[in-house]
């Protein structure tokens, strides 16, 4: 049923619900999709580093002498996820919605989804040795 003379109000309102809710739905996963290929990860003997952003680069870099802890998320086919330092406990709400905007500087610095993800752990973990002689 179409309501005809609605208040323009109610039709910007509902266009806007719909427009949010297809994002959630199905434009998030291609948000995320697109935010992971141009996103780049590095290791250096003394950083590791992030660099990642849309329409504009934001640029993580992490001294490895003064990183702190590590969490290492392995999968069955060796991809995984490596946190960085302490994760703050909201990390679970914000994580679970991929892809919406200004979620990803609130979470903790990671590495996220990269294949051969042990290899890329013992990297690291080698060069603080390294620097910590």
């Amino acid at each position: 049923m179409v309501a005809v003379g609605a208040p323009v109000f109610f039709l910007l309102f509902g266009a806007l619900f719909v427009v949010v809710g297809c994002y959630l739905i199905v434009g998030r996963f291609f948000f995320d999709a697109r935010q992971r290929y141009t996103t780049f990860y590095a290791v250096t003997d003394e950083r590791a580093i992030i660099v990642s952003g849309l329409l504009s680069r934001t640029v993580r870099s992490m001294d490895l002498r003064t990183l702190g802890e590590m969490a290492l998320s392995e999968r069955r086919d060796g991809s995984g996820t490596i946190v960085f330092g302490n994760a703050s406990p909201f990390d679970w709400m914000l994580g679970g919605i991929a892809g919406w905007p200004g979620s990803g500087g609130r979470l903790a610095s990671r590495f996220e989804l990269i294949p051969d993800v042990r290899s890329v752990y013992e990297t690291i973990r080698n060069a603080q040795r390294s620097l910590a002689r």
